[in-house]
Protein backbone atom coordinates (compact mmCIF):
# COMPACT_ATOMS: atom_id res chain seq x y z
CA UNK A 1 0.00 0.00 0.00
CA UNK A 2 1.73 3.27 -1.03
CA UNK A 3 1.92 5.81 1.82
CA UNK A 4 0.23 8.86 -0.33
CA UNK A 5 -3.16 6.47 0.50
CA UNK A 6 -2.78 6.95 4.45
CA UNK A 7 -5.03 10.28 5.65
CA UNK A 8 -2.78 13.16 6.72
CA UNK A 9 -5.56 15.15 8.85
CA UNK A 10 -9.16 14.16 10.13
CA UNK A 11 -11.66 15.94 11.69
CA UNK A 12 -11.15 13.77 15.12
CA UNK A 13 -7.55 14.92 15.29
CA UNK A 14 -7.93 18.66 14.40
CA UNK A 15 -10.81 18.74 17.29
CA UNK A 16 -8.51 17.33 19.61
CA UNK A 17 -5.67 19.01 18.64
CA UNK A 18 -7.82 21.95 19.44
CA UNK A 19 -9.19 21.10 22.67
CA UNK A 20 -5.25 20.08 23.89
CA UNK A 21 -4.47 23.71 22.62
CA UNK A 22 -7.40 25.56 24.06
CA UNK A 23 -6.75 23.55 27.50
CA UNK A 24 -3.15 25.05 27.99
CA UNK A 25 -3.91 28.19 26.71
CA UNK A 26 -6.20 28.58 29.14
CA UNK A 27 -4.07 26.47 32.28
CA UNK A 28 -1.20 29.27 30.84
CA UNK A 29 -3.47 32.57 31.29
CA UNK A 30 -4.34 30.93 34.86
CA UNK A 31 -0.80 30.41 35.99
CA UNK A 32 0.10 33.85 34.93
CA UNK A 33 -3.26 35.19 36.34
CA UNK A 34 -1.54 33.40 39.57
CA UNK A 35 2.04 34.34 39.33
CA UNK A 36 0.56 38.18 39.01
CA UNK A 37 -1.58 37.62 42.16
CA UNK A 38 1.52 36.44 43.85
CA UNK A 39 3.52 39.18 43.41
CA UNK A 40 0.58 41.57 44.53
CA UNK A 41 -0.14 38.89 47.78
CA UNK A 42 2.91 36.45 48.55
CA UNK A 43 1.47 33.21 49.31
CA UNK A 44 -1.67 33.71 47.86
CA UNK A 45 -3.02 31.64 45.16
CA UNK A 46 -5.91 30.15 43.13
CA UNK A 47 -6.95 26.49 44.41
CA UNK A 48 -7.22 23.65 42.48
CA UNK A 49 -11.40 23.71 42.67
CA UNK A 50 -11.08 27.46 41.26
CA UNK A 51 -9.29 26.92 38.66
CA UNK A 52 -11.56 23.25 37.44
CA UNK A 53 -13.98 26.09 37.74
CA UNK A 54 -12.56 28.28 35.48
CA UNK A 55 -12.03 25.74 33.21
CA UNK A 56 -15.47 24.20 33.40
CA UNK A 57 -16.88 27.88 32.57
CA UNK A 58 -14.39 28.79 29.54
CA UNK A 59 -15.83 25.70 27.65
CA UNK A 60 -19.26 25.91 28.57
CA UNK A 61 -19.16 29.35 27.13
CA UNK A 62 -17.50 28.05 23.88
CA UNK A 63 -19.96 25.34 23.36
CA UNK A 64 -23.26 27.82 24.06
CA UNK A 65 -21.19 30.03 21.34
CA UNK A 66 -20.93 26.97 18.78
CA UNK A 67 -24.53 26.01 19.29
CA UNK A 68 -25.59 30.12 18.82
CA UNK A 69 -23.52 29.85 15.61
CA UNK A 70 -24.61 26.40 14.77
CA UNK A 71 -28.41 27.35 15.22
CA UNK A 72 -28.01 31.00 13.14
CA UNK A 73 -26.50 29.29 10.27
CA UNK A 74 -28.98 26.81 10.57
CA UNK A 75 -31.88 29.35 10.23
CA UNK A 76 -30.64 31.06 7.61
CA UNK A 77 -29.85 28.22 5.31
CA UNK A 78 -32.48 25.46 6.00
CA UNK A 79 -34.86 26.66 3.32
CA UNK A 80 -32.14 26.74 0.89
CA UNK A 81 -31.39 22.92 1.90
CA UNK A 82 -34.86 22.22 1.60
CA UNK A 83 -35.25 23.45 -1.44
CA UNK A 84 -32.22 21.54 -2.63
CA UNK A 85 -33.30 18.30 -1.08
CA UNK A 86 -36.12 18.62 -3.00
CA UNK A 87 -34.91 19.00 -5.98
CA UNK A 88 -32.94 15.21 -5.32
CA UNK A 89 -33.74 12.11 -6.39
CA UNK A 90 -35.42 11.42 -3.62
CA UNK A 91 -38.43 13.92 -4.18
CA UNK A 92 -39.21 12.66 -7.58
CA UNK A 93 -41.61 9.87 -6.54
CA UNK A 94 -42.94 12.37 -3.80
CA UNK A 95 -43.85 14.94 -6.51
CA UNK A 96 -44.80 12.30 -8.75
CA UNK A 97 -47.62 10.99 -5.98
CA UNK A 98 -48.88 14.30 -5.26
CA UNK A 99 -48.91 15.39 -8.86
CA UNK A 100 -52.65 13.72 -9.08
CA UNK A 101 -53.53 15.97 -5.92
CA UNK A 102 -52.00 19.31 -7.73
CA UNK A 103 -54.58 21.89 -9.15
CA UNK A 104 -54.24 23.20 -11.72
CA UNK A 105 -53.38 27.55 -11.90
CA UNK A 106 -56.27 27.52 -13.86
CA UNK A 107 -58.81 25.29 -11.46
CA UNK A 108 -57.20 27.65 -8.44
CA UNK A 109 -58.16 30.79 -10.06
CA UNK A 110 -61.89 29.65 -11.06
CA UNK A 111 -62.51 28.69 -7.37
CA UNK A 112 -61.23 32.10 -6.18
CA UNK A 113 -63.45 33.89 -8.45
CA UNK A 114 -66.02 31.54 -7.19
CA UNK A 115 -65.30 32.33 -3.81
CA UNK A 116 -65.16 35.90 -4.37
CA UNK A 117 -69.30 36.51 -6.32
CA UNK A 118 -69.88 34.11 -3.17
CA UNK A 119 -68.75 36.74 -1.02
CA UNK A 120 -66.05 33.93 0.68
CA UNK A 121 -63.15 36.62 0.37
CA UNK A 122 -60.93 34.34 3.03
CA UNK A 123 -61.13 31.33 0.72
CA UNK A 124 -60.87 33.85 -2.53
CA UNK A 125 -57.34 34.92 -1.49
CA UNK A 126 -56.69 31.51 0.35
CA UNK A 127 -57.08 29.98 -3.48
CA UNK A 128 -55.06 32.89 -5.26
CA UNK A 129 -52.38 32.18 -2.54
CA UNK A 130 -52.33 28.61 -3.74
CA UNK A 131 -52.36 29.22 -7.47
CA UNK A 132 -49.26 31.18 -6.54
CA UNK A 133 -47.65 28.05 -4.90
CA UNK A 134 -49.06 25.83 -8.02
CA UNK A 135 -47.24 28.67 -10.68
CA UNK A 136 -44.00 28.51 -8.28
CA UNK A 137 -44.16 24.71 -9.00
CA UNK A 138 -44.64 24.56 -12.70
CA UNK A 139 -42.14 27.10 -13.45
CA UNK A 140 -39.80 24.59 -11.08
CA UNK A 141 -38.89 28.12 -9.44
CA UNK A 142 -39.56 26.02 -6.04
CA UNK A 143 -41.36 22.87 -6.42
CA UNK A 144 -43.86 21.90 -4.04
CA UNK A 145 -42.59 21.04 -0.27
CA UNK A 146 -45.96 20.72 1.75
CA UNK A 147 -43.66 21.64 5.22
CA UNK A 148 -42.43 24.48 4.03
CA UNK A 149 -43.95 27.25 5.77
CA UNK A 150 -44.87 31.30 4.70
CA UNK A 151 -41.39 32.38 5.99
CA UNK A 152 -39.18 29.71 4.11
CA UNK A 153 -41.14 30.84 1.30
CA UNK A 154 -40.22 34.70 1.40
CA UNK A 155 -36.68 33.76 2.68
CA UNK A 156 -36.37 31.59 -1.09
CA UNK A 157 -38.18 33.75 -2.85
CA UNK A 158 -36.10 37.09 -1.48
CA UNK A 159 -32.96 35.70 -2.84
CA UNK A 160 -34.26 34.84 -6.30
CA UNK A 161 -36.98 37.02 -7.71
CA UNK A 162 -36.91 40.79 -8.04
CA UNK A 163 -39.33 42.50 -6.78
CA UNK A 164 -40.49 40.07 -4.23
CA UNK A 165 -43.44 42.85 -2.92
CA UNK A 166 -46.28 40.78 -4.88
CA UNK A 167 -45.15 37.81 -3.26
CA UNK A 168 -44.94 39.55 -0.10
CA UNK A 169 -48.95 40.88 -0.63
CA UNK A 170 -50.40 37.12 -1.20
CA UNK A 171 -48.04 35.35 1.86
CA UNK A 172 -48.75 37.85 4.07
CA UNK A 173 -52.60 37.49 3.79
CA UNK A 174 -52.26 34.09 3.80
CA UNK A 175 -50.54 34.08 7.45
CA UNK A 176 -53.63 36.91 8.29
CA UNK A 177 -55.87 33.65 7.11
CA UNK A 178 -54.22 30.95 8.97
CA UNK A 179 -53.01 32.90 12.44
CA UNK A 180 -55.30 35.79 12.04
CA UNK A 181 -58.86 37.20 13.42
CA UNK A 182 -58.64 39.95 11.25
CA UNK A 183 -61.99 40.10 8.73
CA UNK A 184 -60.63 39.84 5.32
CA UNK A 185 -62.31 42.69 2.92
CA UNK A 186 -63.39 42.77 -0.34
CA UNK A 187 -59.85 45.02 -0.71
CA UNK A 188 -57.49 42.51 0.70
CA UNK A 189 -58.64 40.07 -2.34
CA UNK A 190 -58.26 42.82 -4.78
CA UNK A 191 -54.76 43.51 -3.68
CA UNK A 192 -54.29 39.67 -3.50
CA UNK A 193 -55.27 39.46 -7.49
CA UNK A 194 -52.82 42.60 -8.25
CA UNK A 195 -50.51 40.85 -6.54
CA UNK A 196 -51.37 38.04 -8.90
CA UNK A 197 -51.39 39.92 -11.77
CA UNK A 198 -48.03 41.51 -11.23
CA UNK A 199 -46.46 38.28 -10.61
CA UNK A 200 -48.37 36.34 -13.65
CA UNK A 201 -46.84 39.52 -16.28
CA UNK A 202 -43.85 38.80 -15.50
CA UNK A 203 -43.50 35.15 -16.04
CA UNK A 204 -41.58 34.67 -12.82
Amino acid sequence: MSTDTFEKTSWSWQISQFQRQAGEWVEYQLDRFQNSLSRLSPGWQISPWLGNLLTFLFWLIVALFAAFVIWRLWQEFSPYIYSWLSRGNNSVDAASKNRANDLSVTLWLERSQEFYRQGNYREACRCLYLAILQHLHDTKLIPHKFSRTDGEYLKLLSSTVTPVQPYETLITTHEQLCFGNAEILPENYQQCQQAYQEIVERKV
